[in-house]
């Protein structure tokens, strides 16, 4: 099954993904992928980060235990890997086995709540061409937050409300190759772009609850993947083409491809709750849905439903 269009046309791996008998994700929070396009799934199942081949396979895990609530996951060029846990609002940066190199927030002590003091339920992590940090934090403050590498708080920005450079919950950021910061903006349905500096550039609208975003610096020119949350209120129940869908953008804002159906499902090409997005070196396109939080507690009984698909890129 092909969806897409023009350049960003991809053939549907449906099902990709081996796990041991008896594993599961639950559902997938966080995805990156590292130099040699294995993927990273970070998951609230048993094992929080469960490696991947790129054709599928069960490399191993790790961090069995030591996340409360896994909610992203970002690679680093030098392939370390940023792990974000909203639950004991962390940041921990990671060895691709596993071992902490360094944790940014004291683990279960948050700051006030809306205080704009580091931090509250932090949501992801992007990383500047020099190195720095932008934390995007989150679902107990209304911040994004600039640190070093090896976690000097440089500065924040951002304050309640719907204005330019405000926020209601500001889920997740990513950085191009120009420095330009992007932060999907999520409960004021837009994203929003600043200078590295924090100083509001523009925003896209007509997006609906974006969750999942990732900029890929790839090839010609940058491109930003947002993963858009269906609706999970009563009165849009049923209403076609209210998220549930990612969409593709160059850096001027122009839509160029989007994935997905009119209405929420669990067939190929269809989403629920596309979280987080990422992208190999190929072009291929892996996409970690947080759908049982969104859909499956609400089922009788409650289960799990799919939460990772791969997209190959068509060539």
């Amino acid at each position: 099954m092909r969806v897409g269009t023009g350049e960003h046309t991809y053939e549907v791996q449906d099902n990709w993904g081996r796990l041991p008998d008896g594993w599961s994700y639950l559902e997938v929070s966080g995805v990156a992928v590292d130099r040699q396009d294995r993927a990273y799934v970070f998951n609230r199942g048993k094992h929080p980060v469960i490696v991947l081949d790129r054709d599928g396979a069960f490399v191993g895990s790790w961090g069995e235990g030591a996340f409360t609530r896994p909610h992203a996951a970002t690679m680093a060029p030098d392939d370390t890997l940023w792990l974000v846990d909203d639950g004991d609002h962390t940041i921990r940066h990671c060895t691709l086995d596993g071992k902490v190199l360094l944790t940014i927030g004291t683990p279960n002590k948050p700051a006030p709540k809306w205080s704009g003091t580091p931090f509250n339920r932090p949501t992801h992590v992007a990383l500047a061409a020099d190195g720095s940090l932008y934390i995007t934090d989150g679902y107990g403050n209304t911040r994004v937050h600039r640190f070093t590498a090896d976690g000097r708080h440089l500065g924040s920005w951002g304050e309640p409300g719907t204005d330019p450079g405000q926020f209601n919950l500001p889920h997740n950021v990513g950085v191009d190759r120009q420095g330009r910061v992007y932060v999907a903006d999520r409960e004021n349905f837009r994203v929003q772009i600043f200078d590295g500096g924090g100083r509001f550039v523009g925003q896209w609208n007509n997006l609906y609850r974006p969750c999942g975003l990732y900029v890929d610096r790839q090839g010609d020119q940058d491109r930003i993947y947002v993963g858009e949350l269906c609706s999970s209120i009563g009165v849009s129940e049923g209403i076609q083409n209210l998220g549930a869908r990612l969409s593709i953008f160059a850096p001027s804002g122009e839509r160029i491809a989007r994935i997905g159906a009119p209405l929420p499902g669990s067939g190929p090409g269809e989403f629920v709750a596309p979280h987080t997005v990422a992208v190999d070196s190929r072009g291929d396109v892996y996409v970690g849905e947080v759908s049982y939080t969104i859909r499956g507690k609400g089922l009788t009984p409650p289960r799990e439903l799919r939460s990772l698909q791969k997209f190959a890129r068509a060539r």
